[in-house]
């Protein structure tokens, strides 16, 4: 069975023709978390790829990928790894990571062995993973809750009430391209990302969370004056290319893991879309 799917960069002037189904194939990531087994999507936006593996009966073990052409995952790569979970483990060169809820893990470059397992096959850990082409070795280190740096942004007034905490960013660790962090809306809003705003410095890729089963968000995305939508449901992801706006509404409270890759390490660059501007 093939252990991944490729998504081709788009333009955004074919962008504008696609219908509901053509958008839907090409940006959103329907299935992310698979139970004792990785199946990666591997994006043509800075060579972003995308996965996450729930442990259940079997640890599961990083393999390489044919499309990477490499004798180990890790060798021309750096990985991000947050557990949205209950208790699991991360293995990296035979030294054991455990990572709580809501905890992260960053592994460098040429690491040759990353093995998942769950603390409990009845509660198992959920591991959402990015990754992105690294030029450096940089050490694995763990970010618990205490580590990230959080910042609180909107108003309520604004429906935009939330909370950003950012896990893997070159503040906090030292990393090559990647950059992962996580938001939560608080209750009684439901914007996220608003103002929008685009980077073409960056690609981003939003995995969205804790969205009630009988609810969605409704993601945003394509060139400010000519957007278009994709309705999400829980633990499903969806590429953000450079020219694209990315930001979502929800019709409950929800959280989302944003990752990020490209030329910049500085979260600040953004080019900001005025709210009256977008069509």
């Amino acid at each position: 069975m093939k252990n991944y799917r490729t998504r081709y960069a788009s333009n955004p002037e074919n962008v504008r023709e696609y219908n509901t189904q053509k958008l839907r194939n090409e940006f959103l990531i329907k299935k992310v978390l698979k139970t004792d087994r990785l199946k990666w999507v591997y994006s043509h936006y800075d060579r972003f790829m995308v996965a996450g593996v729930i442990p259940v009966e079997n640890n599961v073990k990083l393999e390489t990928l044919d499309v990477l052409k490499s004798e180990y995952f890790l060798q021309r790569r750096e990985l991000g790894i947050i557990n949205i979970g209950a208790e699991g483990s991360v293995q990296v060169d035979g030294k054991t990571y455990n990572l709580e809820n809501k905890e992260a893990l960053y592994v460098g470059k040429d690491v040759k062995e990353v093995v998942f397992s769950s603390k409990s096959k009845n509660n198992p850990a959920k591991f959402y993973l990015n990754s992105t082409p690294a030029h450096k070795v940089f050490p694995t280190k763990k970010i618990g809750k205490d580590d990230v740096e959080v910042i609180e942004l909107g108003t309520a007034e604004t429906t935009n009430a939330r909370t950003l905490r950012k896990y893997i960013v070159n503040s906090v660790v030292d990393v090559c391209q990647l950059q992962m962090g996580m938001t939560s809306i608080k209750p009684g809003s439901s914007w996220n990302t608003m103002p929008a705003h685009v980077h073409d410095r960056r690609m981003e890729v939003y995995f969205y969370f804790e969205v009630p089963e009988d609810q969605a968000v409704c993601h945003f995305m394509g060139q400010p004056t000519e957007t278009r939508h994709i309705w999400m449901a829980n633990e499903q992801a969806v590429i953000s290319p450079p020219w694209s706006i990315h930001s979502g509404s929800g019709t409950s409270a929800y959280s989302f893991i944003w990752g990020m890759a490209g030329e910049n390490l500085d979260y600040g660059d953004m080019d900001i879309c005025n709210i009256n501007e977008i069509r």
